[in-house]
């Protein structure tokens, strides 16, 4: 696995108190009730267990504000389209983000995790461009980069790699698409900052997904040795690392099944907290 140096530089330590700030703030926040209110929150739905099985293998066929703003019932078809015709789909949003320019985008690329983010409750200050595919794999994520390379985005956040693990690669693919996916992205994007984040821990014997047998298969401290990898990987290559894991874990690290709605996929809660921790890492790390 990747490893990184033994000496750690003081800046590196000023981050890791800062992400301890972000820690405290948001379980305050969440303890409080308030601090994530950017539009009705009743409104919209993140993915129900159904929704969130069904995502891992197949995609549905939805624009990008569509995607989390339908009702569960009127999805319905949308589950049919293939993988090709997600890129497809995927392509022309990009290319009319490109052509119109919105002020501060930032790129959301990754799996079903990242597709199912409620369109409602992501930061407000920014334009956002949702590039999560179901079933994403890092190998995958890599080859459809060029999709947004037009674009002009303030900001890329990248969540990737579960479904790796899922069918049974090595975490040194992981590791390494992940490596070749931020160093493109910062080759293609200069002036971005590029974001990489945690892989998610899972709700283990918690969990109710219907390939619960694929999740006991990886425990959830191969997925923590792992992101202490990516972590050396955002430093190495000049990217930022945002551990949501913390924030999401129980005393055992595993998903917390108030977070979840299958013990894999976030619930409408789960994406409060990934939210808050955006807002704030953007606050503290970001320029």
């Amino acid at each position: 696995m990747f490893n990184s140096s033994n000496k750690i530089p003081a800046w590196v330590l000023l981050s890791l108190a800062a992400n301890a700030v972000l820690i405290l703030t948001v379980i305050v926040l969440l303890a409080r009730g308030d601090g994530f209110s950017s539009g009705p929150l009743g409104a919209g739905n993140g993915a129900s267990n159904s929704q969130a099985a069904a995502s891992e293998e197949t995609a549905s066929e939805e624009t990008a504000s569509e995607k989390t703003q339908k009702p569960k019932k009127m999805l319905g078809p949308r589950h049919q389209w293939t993988y090709e015709q997600w890129v497809a789909q995927l392509g022309r949003e990009a290319k009319a983000a490109a052509e119109n320019k919105p002020e501060r985008l930032t790129i959301l690329a990754g799996d079903s995790i990242t597709l199912w983010f409620p369109s409602e409750l992501l930061p407000p200050q920014r334009s956002w461009l949702n590039q999560g595919i179901s079933g994403e794999t890092s190998g995958g994520l890599l080859s459809r980069l060029s999709l947004f390379e037009e674009t002009s985005p303030e900001t890329i956040f990248v969540m990737i790699g579960i479904n790796d693990l899922l069918r049974g690669e090595e975490p040194e693919t992981v590791l390494e698409n992940s490596r070749k996916i931020v160093s493109t992205l910062r080759w293609v994007h200069p002036e971005a900052q590029i974001v990489l984040q945690s892989i998610l821990p899972h709700s283990a014997e918690g969990a109710t997904w219907d390939r619960r047998d694929r999740l006991l298969s990886i425990p959830n401290e191969l997925i923590r040795e792992i992101n202490l990898d990516l972590e050396a990987i955002a430093l190495v290559e000049g990217a930022y690392f945002l551990n949501l894991n913390p924030l999401l874990s129980d005393p055992q690290g595993k998903l917390r099944l108030d977070l979840t709605t299958d013990g894999l996929h976030l619930n409408r809660q789960g994406y409060l907290v990934w939210r808050g921790a955006i807002e704030l890492f953007s606050q503290l790390e970001l320029n």
